[in-house]
């Protein structure tokens, strides 16, 4: 018999990993026991009954830790004493932006995957942790928007006048930038959306949108769907455009990162300048060191009399919807783990960094190797 392992995440974390629908899920599908730390659920007030109804069993954080063939997490855990036991950590590390995370798990009977990298494939779909928390980002980032912007989203006709609807520029239109669009429109807003990818446009004119293109993208041939880096000439003509739009817009929305990589500039300082006074800029991709040349990753900071705010994490502030899907997530993931015969499985692949001990991950490996 095997078991799962689920501890508390860091204060920081309202978000928790399985619930306890997937935990009932494991134990009958799966045949899995599976021990929960006490209080787990507290934040979304769920109370350790629930989880024991489910099956779960409450132990000590030191046991869990001990005794669990798997440990669910969505941050790494902390004060974590790996010894000399197999174990195979599943959690959201951002490993290729943050190599050093590997470094503690490194020459021990450890595995871990980093569902973040998970390919974005047909299949891998229902596991995609990635997708999940961008699409509740880009519904949160407009929400946010609403309540640093001092006028209103829709226009309104009334005795007294006429109120301009809010203009909305969104850069990047994959699954954050899509939601946020469907938002915006949803509250009245004029939107326009900014994206490298040509296949984009359609997205975002079938969401009311107009759609702004740049000439000259190059798709890289191995991407696996993510955004690569540009050529200079192309980034230039970018930065030009994208100024033209930012001086009208009220509200930016920026979603454009790189796996592993810093988030590029779209946001110079010419832009910032040209924009409104009183304008909001909500960058997702701030921990990566933010679209905007002047975003602070975890501040909100006024420039200018624009408004910036830095938030990769917005879904934390949706945690009862954040994880309800993480929860889908990790247990389509793990069953996949549990049932998959295959000697290469692309899947568990794209995601494991780390293989009892040892750097697996081919991008991983590429920065060690740099450095």
């Amino acid at each position: 018999m095997k078991y799962i392992g689920i501890v508390k995440e860091p204060d920081f974390e309202k978000r928790i990993c399985f619930l306890p629908k997937e935990i009932s899920a494991a134990i009958n599908q799966l045949n899995l026991k599976v021990f929960i730390e006490k209080g787990i659920g507290e934040n979304l007030g769920i109370s350790d009954s629930k989880f024991e109804k489910a099956g779960a069993i409450v132990q000590n954080r030191s046991e869990i830790l001990e005794r669990s063939d798997f440990i669910l997490s969505i941050n790494e855990p902390q004060n974590f004493n790996i010894g000399e036991a197999e174990k195979t950590i599943i959690g959201y590390f951002n490993m290729l932006f943050y190599p050093q995370r590997t470094e503690k798990y490194l020459n021990k009977s450890i595995s871990v995957f980093s569902l973040d990298l998970l390919p974005r494939t047909t299949l891998a779909q229902s596991m995609d942790v990635l997708s999940s928390m961008a699409s509740l980002a880009g519904y949160k980032a407009v929400l946010k928007a609403t309540n640093y912007y001092n006028s209103s989203f829709p226009m309104f006709t009334t005795a007294a006048g006429t109120l301009s609807p809010a203009k909305v520029l969104v850069l990047g239109a994959g699954v954050a930038g899509l939601q946020a669009i469907a938002t915006a429109k949803r509250l009245g807003a004029i939107v326009e959306a900014f994206d490298v990818r040509k296949s984009s446009e359609e997205e975002v004119k079938s969401l009311g949108a107009k759609f702004i293109e740049v000439e000259g993208y190059k798709e890289g041939k191995n991407a696996g769907g993510y955004a690569v880096e540009q050529s200079k000439e192309y980034l230039a003509k970018q930065k030009e455009l994208i100024h033209q739009h930012i001086s009208k817009a009220n509200i930016v929305i920026s979603t454009a990162n790189i796996p592993g990589k810093k988030a590029p500039v779209l946001i110079d300082s010419k832009a910032l300048e040209a924009m409104q006074p009183a304008s909001v800029i909500i960058d997702l991709a701030a921990e990566q060191g933010g679209n905007c040349i002047a975003t602070q990753n975890g501040k909100i900071i006024n420039h200018n009399s624009v408004t910036i705010i830095g938030d990769s994490f917005l879904s934390r502030e949706i945690p009862q919807a954040a994880s309800q899907l993480l929860s889908s997530n990790y247990f389509n993931f793990l069953k996949h783990l549990v049932n998959s015969n295959k000697k290469e499985d692309p899947i568990l692949s794209g995601c494991q960094v780390i293989y009892n001990g040892k750097i697996t991950h081919p991008q991983l490996l590429t920065k060690f190797e740099i450095a």
